[in-house]
Formats: C-alpha cells, sequence, structure tokens
C-alpha cells in the first residue's frame, strides 16, 4: 500500500499533536524523537531521496536537501519515543585533501550534514557527539570544525596509547559473539553506552573494497588503530603488543579455512592477483562483521549527492547522482547502492559472509523493498526505476582487466541461497 499524501500529512499532524502534548507547560523542546513512523514499520525497506544540487559545489543546496529530508525523516513524538535528553552519535566519513586550490571534501558533504543535525535540533535534541577514528589524519577540516563548534558537538580525540589500552582510558569494549578477528573491540565513548542513538552518515564512493557506504563507514567508530580493517595479516598477526590480547586465538586457522572454503564454493575474483587480494577481503569481511554485531543504528544513510570517479584515466571525475539513500538495516542499504553503483552484490565477497554469520538475512537487492522519499511521502518503486551511476573500484583486479573496473559479473541468487 502506498503511502498516500493524506496519511502521510496526518501521521505529521499526530505526531505534531502527541510532542505537544509530551511537553510539559515549562518545557521549550519535545521531551521525544524518533524516526517517521513509515520508516520504523519498515525497517528492511530501503528509502531513495532525488535531491536537486546544481552542482558539486552548491553550498546553499546541499544544505537545504539535509534540512528538508531531516525535518521529514526526525520527528518530535509523544511517549513512546526516545527522549530527546539522549546523547546523538554522528558517524558521517570525513574525507578531506588539501590541494593548490585549497580544501576538497569527497566525503559526507559538509553542508547536508548540516542540515540534518539542525533538524535533528528542531526535533528536541541538543547533547551531539562526533566519532571518527580517522579525524585524527584529516583535523584541518575546517568546515567540519566550524558546523562542531557553532553547534557544541563533543569531538572525540582520535589518538590512543599503548598505556591507553591496559587501563581503558576513553574507549568502549564490546564482545562479538562467535568472534573470528576482534575477540573484543573498542569504540569511542560514547558509542554503545546508555542513552544515545546513532547516526551513520556514509559517502557513496568507490574503494578498494568495492564500495564505501554503511557497513564500511562504521569501522571509523573503533579505535585507532582498531579501524585498520584493510591490511591483511599485518593488523593482525602482526598488530603492536597492546592489541594482542584482544585478538581471536584460531584467527589463522579460521581466517584460512573459511578463505579456501569460498574458493571451492567458485565465487569470481577469489584467484585475483590484486594488491588487496581475496586474503585481504576475507580479513576485512570479518573485521567488520565482528564490529557491527555489536552496534546498533538508530539510521543508516548514505549521501550520495555528488560522487567521485576513482579512476584516473576517465575523462569524467565526478558525477552528480543526486540522491540520498537511507534504512534501519545498513547491509540491505549497502546492497541497493551497490546496484546502483554499476555492481552486482551477491560477486562482493562482505555480503556473502555477513549472511553466513547471521547479521544479514540476504545478500540479494532484489529482496530488498524500494520507495522513493518524496515531499508527498514514500512510494513504492523498483530498483531499475533509479539511474545508475557507473563507480569503478580497483576491487579484485582480474586478469586482462582494467584497474579500474566494475563488478558487474552475472550472479544466480535463485542457486546461491547461503
Amino acid at each position: 500500500m502506498e503511502w498516500t499524501r493524506r496519511r502521510f500529512v496526518g501521521a505529521g499532524a499526530v505526531l505534531s499533536a502527541n510532542a505537544m502534548a509530551a511537553a510539559s507547560p515549562l518545557a521549550s523542546v519535545p521531551q521525544y524523537f524518533g524516526l517517521h513512523p513509515f520508516i520504523e514499520a519498515n525497517r528492511g525497506a530501503v528509502f531513495i531521496r532525488r535531491t536537486r544540487a546544481a552542482h558539486r559545489m552548491d553550498s546553499a543546496g546541499m544544505h537545504a536537501e539535509g534540512l528538508r529530508l531531516g525535518r521529514q525523516i526526525f520527528v518530535p513524538m509523544g511517549h513512546p519515543g526516545i527522549p530527546t535528553s539522549h546523547r546523538v552519535i554522528l558517524k558521517p566519513n570525513v574525507l578531506t585533501r588539501r590541494g593548490s586550490d585549497g580544501q576538497i571534501n569527497w566525503g559526507t558533504d559538509p553542508d547536508f550534514y548540516e542540515g540534518l543535525l539542525i533538524a535533528l535540533r528542531d526535533a528536541g535534541l541538543r547533547k551531539f557527539h562526533y566519532a571518527e577514528a580517522n579525524y585524527r589524519s584529516s583535523r584541518w577540516s575546517d568546515h567540519y570544525d566550524d558546523i562542531h563548534e557553532r553547534y557544541g558537538v563533543e569531538v572525540c580525540e582520535p589518538p590512543r596509547r599503548g598505556r591507553h589500552y591496559q587501563d581503558g582510558f576513553e574507549m568502549n569494549w564490546s564482545r562479538p559473539t562467535d568472534a573470528v578477528v576482534y575477540r573484543q573491540v573498542p569504540h569511542y565513548p560514547p558509542v554503545n553506552e546508555p542513552d544515545t542513538w546513532l547516526l551513520n552518515i556514509a559517502k557513496w564512493r568507490s574503494h578498494g573494497m568495492c564500495l564505501t557506504q554503511a557497513c564500511k563507514n562504521a569501522q571509523g567508530l573503533t579505535v585507532w588503530p582498531f579501524q585498520r580493517f584493510c591490511s591483511g595479516w599485518a593488523m593482525v598477526t602482526g598488530v603492536p603488543d597492546y592489541m594482542k590480547p584482544y585478538i581471536a586465538p584460531d584467527v589463522v586457522e579460521r581466517v584460512t579455512r573459511y578463505l579456501e572454503s569460498h574458493r571451492r564454493m567458485g565465487y569470481a575474483r577469489y584467484n585475483s592477483a590484486a594488491d588487496l587480494s581475496p586474503l585481504h577481503q576475507e580479513i576485512w569481511a570479518h573485521k567488520t562483521c565482528d564490529n557491527l554485531s555489536v552496534l546498533k543504528f538508530g539510521l543508516a544513510m548514505i549521501e550520495a549527492i555528488y560522487a567521485k570517479n576513482e579512476d584516473p584515466a576517465d575523462p569524467v571525475k565526478e558525477f552528480l547522482p543526486n540522491l540520498v539513500m537511507f534504512s534501519k538495516d545498513p547491509f540491505r542499504l549497502d546492497l541497493v547502492g551497490l546496484w546502483l553503483g554499476g555492481h552486482e552484490p551477491g560477486n562482493v565477497h562482505f555480503y556473502r559472509i555477513a549472511k553466513e554469520r547471521g547479521l544479514s538475512d540476504t545478500f540479494n537487492p532484489w529482496e530488498v523493498p524500494v520507495y522513493e522519499w518524496t515531499d508527498e511521502g514514500p512510494v513504492a518503486r523498483k530498483l531499475t526505476d533509479f539511474p545508475r551511476t557507473l563507480l569503478r573500484t580497483y576491487y579484485l583486479q582480474k586478469e586482462g582487466e582494467p584497474q579500474y573496473h566494475l563488478v558487474d559479473e552475472r550472479f544466480n541468487y535463485d542457486r546461491i541461497k547461503l
């Protein structure tokens, strides 16, 4: 059933009434907030918003899109809801580079991010925390720093010394069930503390693990240098001494066994000679699964208003897809993002491994309900109703294949169910 304009507007009126009822006479802000009820009622669906930014440097347009979307999906509400006294943890993908013409951002757009932040404040929230292990290498991100200063966002301090791990200094430890690599995972406070709500705002761009999306973005919540998921054995058996107690004792045997099992199953690209080899992919997948098994997202989002083409030989250096994707389920969100980025998700090892480990119920994008999020409300769509943007990657290059390519081999989802 489509979410008609009348139902959409009606729900907003009910939510506003609930918010007024929930607020005490002396309160100036709502006491509870939540996601739009249609999102909560469709937790396995992926929502896609078409945006209207004029170009990559359209700061006003990016800001307006974040604010407009945020005010539609973050809503003040009555009890039961999430108390507005909760601390909101913000996890964008910050990727800035300094060039001759100043800073260039290829991560989550900061103006879009600010728009979402204002919408959260409009819903009654006031306590915000920013967590990012890699902020240590991009601390000169002036735009983000300015936003955090203006809105009083608490920013984590990424560097840690070996002694800090012994003392448990400003890190929250979690134990993954059936851990493969990390028997314990440390996160920056207040991740995994009571009375918190986590917003994951990834960027849509290519990477050696295919695309950087919601699941990969979460690795920056782990305390540095645990966040180095992509380095193969160097950051497993070769970790510093202070990390060794937190590595699973049977990691070599299990990773080797799983890798050989997957090779025997005949999946594509398990014979690739790429530097980020099938073994690197196997280790990255299990670290990511260990990490995601102990995290709970309030909402996962992929900002795809603009995207960078990583292929230096391609004359098209950047795209303007003008999309924002979001879901309660980060795995399903990434499947949709992969397909829209020109890739076949069944060929990307991580999403099959996540299903093997029971963290996801599918790696088939055609099993994911898709809705377009319009100003009039969510409308059921087919995945093929949206344009694809070909984001070439250096993921597991085949012999004779260009370094930057699409992982688009046909995959038989009916035959391989895991």
